[in-house]
């Protein structure tokens, strides 16, 4: 028994390459629910802002994926993140315990973020989530000044790359490893993702460790 929880908020509409981090978590959310549905598991799907916007309970039945592909097809909310609300209520909604897969991008105070993601884990699920992020985020490789907005807020500053490039990455990377610490203290497996990296190889990974534990994906016993 799996939920898929999608991070359908204005930052995962960000793409550098035209092609945004909702687009690449709802892709990857679909083919994730394709493959579990074929093994036989009850899959479930919450999207989320700053609120639920969309939920389908976990069941294995005919119909049943066509209805969750196309809540995924469905364009991005228009909130700001905030985790604390869908993810307390899909804990009040799934009393059975199972796997929690979250795909966002991890882009807030790291300590709201333990105290959301806390939700989850002391209810007695299993938690792994993917943090699905731009390479532009990564890199901050713009090359010309430009008027920068905010997509959560909608704040607007005319920034100098090269200025604020190194600055940027080490403020960056430090948020990424507090988030990886935090992660790894509430027991999350956390994997994170480029847009560019094809989805096949970060499913395969995925997938292939779950074969390995025996969890979700049933063992070939041919």
């Amino acid at each position: 028994r799996c939920h898929v929880l999608a991070d359908n908020s204005r930052s995962m509409n960000f793409g550098s390459r035209g092609y945004p981090k909702a687009t690449y978590a709802n892709t990857l959310a679909a083919t994730l629910a394709f493959f579990l549905h074929q093994q036989g598991d009850a899959i479930g799907l919450l999207t989320f802002d700053d609120q639920i916007r969309e939920y389908l309970p976990a069941r294995h039945r005919p119909g049943h994926l066509r209805h969750l592909m196309l809540a995924l097809e469905k364009p991005p909310g228009g909130a700001a993140t905030d985790l604390a609300a869908p993810l307390k209520r899909i804990v009040e909604i799934v009393r059975k315990r199972g796997l929690m897969v979250l795909l966002t991008d991890l882009l807030a105070p790291v300590e709201a973020l333990e105290k959301n993601l806390a939700t989850l884990t002391a209810s007695g699920h299993e938690v792994v989530v993917f943090q699905i992020l731009d390479p532009a985020e990564l890199a901050f490789d713009f090359a010309k000044a430009a008027l920068f907005r905010d997509l959560e807020t909608g704040k607007q500053l005319y920034i100098d790359p090269d200025a604020v490039r190194a600055d940027y990455r080490r403020s960056f990377d430090a948020h990424c490893a507090a988030v990886a610490v935090t992660c790894a203290k509430l027991g999350i497996a956390l994997r994170r993702l480029t847009t560019d990296q094809p989805l096949e190889l970060a499913l395969f990974d995925f997938l292939r460790e779950r074969m390995n534990k025996g969890k979700v994906v049933k063992r070939n016993t041919a």
